[in-house]
């Protein structure tokens, strides 16, 4: 799930995931980090679920993915968009 938040110079996205669907660390990569592992590591919330927050550029597209424990890829469900194997963000 993505949560947004608009600011004057950009935007925060929240990528958000259930607590233990996948089970074991995952993180979100994509075009934002270079598409480099573990930068961007979801983290336990108060409500149980996983969660990073991203500060993006505005009127930009972002490709990504997340990568979980044992080299398991897989996208967000609920981006309005993909492209090729990638779900795709639009800010």
């Amino acid at each position: 799930m993505l949560e947004r938040r608009l600011r004057e110079d950009g935007a925060e996205v929240t990528f958000v995931l259930p607590p233990d669907v996948p089970p074991g660390p995952v993180s979100v990569v994509g075009d934002f980090n270079d598409w480099q592992p573990g930068v961007h590591t979801l983290e336990p919330r108060q409500d149980g679920r996983r969660a990073v927050t991203v500060e993006l550029p505005s009127a930009t597209v972002q490709s990504f993915r997340y990568l979980a424990a044992g080299d398991y890829w897989f996208n967000d469900e609920s981006a309005a968009d993909s492209e090729g194997s990638n779900s795709r963000l639009h800010t």
